[in-house]
């Protein structure tokens, strides 16, 4: 059977033709009349058989051989799931329909919405898109479904699994009730049957293999490794029977940069692409592995679907998915369009049971092989450990650790120097005290001495400001030298002020009260050191902190706040009176 007897146009057949294809597949033989006559379908078969070309031509053909509904109106809508499956439909639409009219466009995420809302103002017959950058077009009302004739849903089934139906079901209220409705899969499941049933009106089944079968051009084995030996086996492999062209799985994103980046460090070209990859990055280093220039590509499964590398050699599950049904895809992209290729999977222990999974959904016992001698470096004993993580930078004032560094519940141990851990980081140097005191210790600070009981009904002894005149150094220089001592408080056998111990710092609300009331202290003498007569006293006077001083250090008490505004109508009223 030839492309010329299935009823497509003689520009499409040309176009078919330079692309080096002749015979349909399977699939293509019987989908391709079945959506010629208009009905809808329902067809599955293995990933790789050419399903993509089996909905886009005779969608070419319907569309050149009708009229429109509306002028200028979109006619045919394809959903994918990824970005990279919408733009590889695109690109087959428009390259087997170069010869005709057809004009076609592509939106998905992860780019700027301003050119496409440009390019959707213009003539559109056929939109493939991503159903989530869809719905952004909707809500800005910058796309028109209601005159759709063909709708298209590819890959469903991993639709369904990404979390699409609420938006697809969205999409479908958009949509004219009289509409043609196409849906292609490589697998099979309950979900695809339930939305089969509401979208479908008495479809046309097309299954050309078994559900969920593996095509026999993939060479299929597995070899049982330890996971901390997986990543130096792999690079044995490809440097050992020279692998130009290697499509590798992860399980996770950050597996996958993890291993690009190891890889590229043992000196094969690699790169990663997953879903936290910007739009740019995920074009460039697909472009790069399918022109041969990049030799390992690293990927989630976010590549497993679609994705057509013309003749790719090899597939490397470096991690086993654990939903058993990636792993038909992800084989898939080798072996294609009549090509053989084969697909290794590295299988650690704890990965036993994805396998078992695997193996029952295919209904194939897998081949085992046995790892090749290689060798392994010490340094990558235990790869899969983390290693530990650095101590910050910084320094607490005492020398002990502070968070992220022994600290936490404990930083009070630290402080106290009772075993708790240190940092292992230098302590920064303490300079000289600017009145010429002692330098700080960096050592942590002895431990304070209990503080006598005051006797009940004593009174609380006064504090001067220049309680330290008498042995002529002030109560900084003290506090330093003299631990227990630094906030003014009696030690243990009952020694004052003038004895050796530094006053503390008067607060406004513990100084005698103005005779007018307010919190303001009486305080004759000006402040900053200087007498009446404007000499420099012979005692460093540490001055006292006035209310709008300690109120504007308070949230809430700035100058625009009501503190302030309160404080200010009082300071009026009492220059009136």
């Amino acid at each position: 059977m030839s492309f010329a007897s299935l009823g497509l146009s003689e520009s499409i057949l040309r176009a078919v033709s330079e692309r080096g294809y002749t015979e349909p597949t399977p699939i293509q033989a019987q989908a391709i009349p079945a959506v010629l006559s208009g009905g809808d379908l329902l067809a599955g078969a293995q990933t790789g058989t050419g399903k993509t070309a089996g909905f886009t031509l005779p969608i070419l053909q319907r569309l050149t051989t009708t009229e429109a509904r509306k002028p200028g109106a979109i006619r045919t809508l394809v959903l994918t799931p990824t970005r990279e499956l919408a733009a590889q439909v695109e690109e087959s639409i428009r390259e087997y329909g170069k010869y005709t009219d057809i004009k076609s466009l592509v939106i998905f995420g992860g780019v700027s919405i301003n050119p496409q809302i440009t390019q959707l103002k213009k003539r559109i017959d056929v939109l493939v898109a991503t159903p989530g950058r869809l719905l952004d077009h909707v809500q800005q009302k910058t796309v028109d479904l209601s005159n759709v004739e063909i709708l298209v849903l590819d890959e469903a089934d991993r639709m369904l699994d990404m979390g699409f139906i609420r938006d697809i079901k969205k999409v479908l209220a958009l949509l004219p009730r009289q509409r043609q409705n196409l849906l292609f899969s490589a697998t099979f499941s309950e979900e695809i049957k339930t939305l089969a049933d509401g979208l479908l009106n008495k479809p046309a089944m097309i299954e050309v293999a078994r559900r969920n079968a593996t095509t026999e051009l993939v060479e299929q084995k597995v070899m049982l490794v330890e996971q901390r030996a997986k990543r130096h086996l792999l690079a044995h492999l490809i440097k050992e029977h020279a692998w130009f062209q290697v499509l590798v799985f992860t399980r996770t994103k950050h597996g996958a940069n993890r291993l690009a980046e190891q890889l590229a460090k043992g000196g094969i070209p690699s790169l990663a692409i997953h879903g936290n990859k910007s739009q740019n990055a995920r074009t460039r280093a697909l472009a790069e592995f399918k022109s041969g220039e990049l030799q390992v590509l690293v990927a989630t499964d976010i590549a497993a679907r679609g994705l057509d590398i013309v003749e790719l050699p090899h597939v490397v599950n470096f991690e086993l998915p654990n939903v058993p049904e990636d792993y038909v895809h992800r084989i898939g992209r080798t072996g294609r369009a009549g090509s053989s290729g084969e697909a290794l999977s590295l299988v650690s222990p704890d990965e036993m049971k994805y396998l078992s999974d695997i193996e029952k959904l295919t209904r194939k016992q897998l081949t085992r092989i046995t790892p090749p001698e290689f060798e392994l470096p010490p340094a990558s004993a235990d790869d899969s450990a983390r290693e530990p993580r650095q101590p910050r930078q910084g320094q607490r004032r005492d020398g002990s650790a502070g968070r992220g560094e022994g600290g936490g519940r404990n930083r009070n141990e630290a402080a106290r120097g009772d075993g708790a851990r240190r940092s292992s980081q230098p302590a920064r140097a303490r300079t000289p005290q600017a009145d010429g005191g002692a330098p700080r210790s960096d050592a942590p600070r002895a431990p304070a001495k209990p503080r006598a009981p005051r006797a009940e009904g004593a009174a609380r002894p006064e504090r001067s400001r220049n309680a330290n005149a008498s042995n002529g150094s002030n109560a900084r220089s003290q506090t330093a030298a003299q631990p227990g001592a630094r906030d003014g408080r009696r030690n243990s056998s009952g020694a004052g002020a003038g004895e050796g111990n530094a006053p503390r710092r008067a607060h406004a609300s513990q100084a005698p009260r103005a005779a007018g009331g307010g919190n303001r202290p009486q305080n004759n003498r000006p402040r900053y050191g200087r007498d009446e007569n404007g000499d420099v006293n012979g005692n460093v006077i540490v001055p006292t902190r006035t209310d709008e001083e300690i109120n504007g250090n308070r949230p809430g008490a700035s100058e625009g706040g009501f503190r302030g505004a309160l404080s200010r109508g009082i300071k009026a009223i009492r220059r009136l009176a």
